[in-house]
């Protein structure tokens, strides 16, 4: 019988990168100049955002692509791990931004200046649609890779926010409270902290091999103890070899020593429907050999 890994090559999302990068860097350069002739640091702060966006997307477009070159001998897994390391980037890119944006909002309080509330409105009200646009570009595939998600979740933020200073625009029209610019900002940060934390940690834990979100690993043992024949199993690993792809390889004690391959295609196979492991790698053995013992209490759980 014929044994195979279950590949899966990601998506590129080419499209969806392409006209969501296109559409926010039009409007960084707009919202950033009418911030500016408007002297709203609302709009600044969003235009900043926005354009740290623009390097999430481009990272995670860039990242995408390398995920799909094919392994060499010196990468053997290729590039995958890219797609990691372009979320964790841009969740901690997104933070130092926002706390510069923090330190600047603070001390607009100190020295409130008037703002030009309808310019306000109205570019805001242009980033609610672009935004909410390029959101909708992201909006198939954001629960079957990080990288989508992130950039789903920042353009929802940014439509999000966007909306927030449409209305705070309107009140400051209405009321001539100006200090509302810099309480706005602090709010964009604070939105924008809170959709970001989950992509920084969960980033974080796969760039540290860590179980991916959503696989417990007590659930992988239980299932591979109740195949046909196996006594034990030890050394089990699971990580994410990239924001799509996961991983398992372990040591399994089979009281049944011959080659079966259709026992390694099936398991293979119910472990990719049950807990989307794509890739997995499994040793049998018989536990009688000394060297095995050594390797079920090292490095193992």
């Amino acid at each position: 019988m014929q044994h195979s890994h279950i590949q899966h090559t990601p998506s590129s999302n080419t499209l969806a990168f392409a006209v969501g990068t296109a559409l926010n860097i039009a409007f960084v350069l707009v919202e950033a100049t009418y911030g500016v002739l408007s002297n709203s640091l609302a709009l600044i702060a969003d235009a900043g955002h926005n354009l740290s966006d623009v390097l999430a997307l481009l990272l995670a477009w860039g990242a995408t692509y390398l995920a799909q070159r094919k392994p060499t001998r010196t990468k053997t897994y290729g590039l995958r791990r890219g797609t990691i390391l372009a979320a964790l980037i841009s969740s901690l890119m997104l933070l130092m931004t926002m706390g510069i944006v923090a330190w600047e909002a603070m001390g607009r309080f100190e020295t409130v200046t008037s703002v030009d509330s309808k310019t306000i409105i109205i570019v805001a009200a242009i980033g609610v649609v672009i935004n909410t646009a390029t959101a909708l570009l992201f909006l198939s595939n954001k629960n079957h890779d990080l990288n989508i998600r992130a950039a789903f979740v920042h353009m929802t933020a940014d439509a999000i926010v966007s909306l927030g200073v449409v209305v705070a625009g309107i009140v400051i029209m209405l009321t001539s409270i100006y200090w509302l610019d810099p309480a706005i900002s602090l709010l964009i940060v604070v939105v924008i902290i809170i959709s970001t934390w989950s992509l920084l940690k969960d980033s974080f834990n796969l760039a540290m091999d860590g179980v991916p979100k959503g696989i417990d690993i007590d659930d992988v043992k239980k299932f591979i103890l109740e195949q046909d024949g196996v006594k034990e199993i030890h050394d089990l690993h699971v990580w994410g070899m990239s924001t799509t792809q996961v991983a398992l390889t372990a040591h399994i004690v089979r009281d049944k020593t011959h080659i079966d391959d259709h026992f390694l295609l099936k398991i293979s196979d119910d472990l990719h429907k049950q807990f989307s492991i794509a890739h997995t790698t499994i040793q049998i053995e018989t536990g009688t050999e000394k060297h095995v013992c050594e390797l079920g209490h090292t490095d193992s759980i």
